[in-house]
């Protein structure tokens, strides 16, 4: 189901994103949840939701990488 705002963001997306990452992530699911409402339109078989968490991760992965030092998730 979308979110309606980042604090409804799952523990796992908010405890290592930051802010503006968070804004990323929950735009690009929410937009997926909407496009992705047909089981054909997905890949592999999976179901809405975890097409629109892949597409969330794949949002934030354009602005923003891992470091490797610290872990922590930076703006490229």
């Amino acid at each position: 189901m979308p979110y309606n705002s980042i604090n409804e963001l799952p523990e796992s997306v908010r405890n290592v994103l930051p802010g503006h990452a968070q804004e990323i992530y929950l735009a690009a699911f929410n937009s997926a949840w909407e496009q992705y409402d047909r089981p054909e339109e997905r890949r592999e078989g999976a179901d809405r939701e975890e097409t629109a968490h892949r597409v969330a991760w794949a949002a934030v992965k354009q602005q923003y990488e891992k470091d490797e030092q610290s872990g922590k998730w930076v703006k490229k």
